[in-house]
């Protein structure tokens, strides 16, 4: 079976822990062991998010004040390159004789995507207010509140083609497996007047790009790692439960936070539309247990009540649900 694997951010760095290259190795070696406990049995592409990883190279960009900062396009193909490299690596060492390689992934997105007209994105360092005023004066950056600070926002355009598609698809047909488009890609757009390809600033979601590169790839399952063991039903509050079993129809119905979850069901929801395919949700350690069906939210095609798992584990489909 080919599955696309879309490794989460904490992949490589948890909340909280120092932007250390030791930490980040030791997390890449356990999601590599977790992939390549699916890789050994079946064809996997895999993909990843970027985002401390980008951040941290805002902030070194940041670091040196005689020069501009580096435009978004390429910090992301930095950090596409730098974890590629990682996850390369650790997976050569879980599955000696596999040929595995990373694609730098360029995704284009429409220039006129009304993303653009609402950047919402925050990327880079935490200003004062004062400090925010000033660089957005100097560099025509959009800014907003972030926690106790602010922080510049971009723009996070639908993403509408990968250009390096055909590229993947013939090394995963020729038995590679692929690490690409990484962080969602490097966002790209096609000048109107040339019709050369050039960078923008920028930053596309990795998991709706996950989605596109599915089914660009042929899939049968994208399979979506993150901290969470599952999809909850009520998150955050003391009734939460998971989903064991859903649709897309019925996770459409229901409101998940857009900075977290919301993304990932998206994603899922995208891709079992577009081919009739499963996707599945859960944690990274629990990798091949999702894939058995054993752990993690499983969505498939269909019509069907939202399967609860409660306190006792047992499974139910409550008329409650979804009010």
């Amino acid at each position: 079976m080919r599955i696309v694997v879309a490794l989460g951010g904490n992949a490589l760095l948890r909340r909280g822990e120092p932007m250390e290259a030791s930490i980040q190795r030791q997390h890449v070696e356990a999601a590599a062991c977790a992939v390549a406990s699916i890789a050994r049995e079946h064809q996997v592409v895999l993909t990843h998010g970027n985002g401390p990883q980008v951040g941290l190279l805002a902030l070194q960009s940041e670091a040196y004040h005689s020069v501009h900062p580096y435009p978004l396009d390429v910090l992301g193909a930095e950090s596409e390159g730098m974890i590629g490299y990682l996850l390369q690596q650790a997976l050569a060492n879980e599955l000696p004789g596999h040929e595995i390689a990373t694609v730098l992934t360029e995704v284009l997105v429409d220039v006129e995507d009304s993303a653009f007209g609402h950047p919402t994105k925050p990327v880079g360092p935490v200003y004062t207010k004062d400090a925010a005023v000033q660089v957005s004066k100097e560099r025509g950056w959009d800014v907003a509140p972030d926690g106790a600070g602010y922080r510049r926002v971009v723009a996070s355009p639908q993403p509408r083609e990968i250009v390096q598609i055909d590229t993947i698809r013939r090394l995963v047909e020729g038995g590679v497996t692929v690490i690409c488009s990484g962080g969602g890609g490097i966002p790209t757009v096609l000048d109107s007047s040339s019709g050369r390809r050039i960078g923008i600033e920028a930053v596309i979601d990795k998991d709706l790009s996950a989605a596109l590169l599915a089914v660009e790839t042929s899939a049968e399952l994208l399979l979506l790692l993150t901290d969470v063991d599952a999809v909850y039903a009520e998150w955050g509050r003391p009734q939460a439960r998971p989903i064991r079993g859903t649709t897309p129809e019925e996770l459409r119905r229901i409101c998940f936070a857009e900075g977290s979850m919301g993304p990932k069901i998206e994603a899922a929801c995208r891709f079992v539309e577009a081919t009739g395919h499963r996707a599945a949700i859960g944690a990274l350690e629990k990798a091949a247990d999702i894939l058995a069906g054993t752990s993690g939210t499983c969505i498939t095609p269909g019509v069907s009540r939202p399967m609860l798992e409660g306190s006792d584990g047992t499974e139910s489909r409550p008329s409650l649900f979804l009010g």
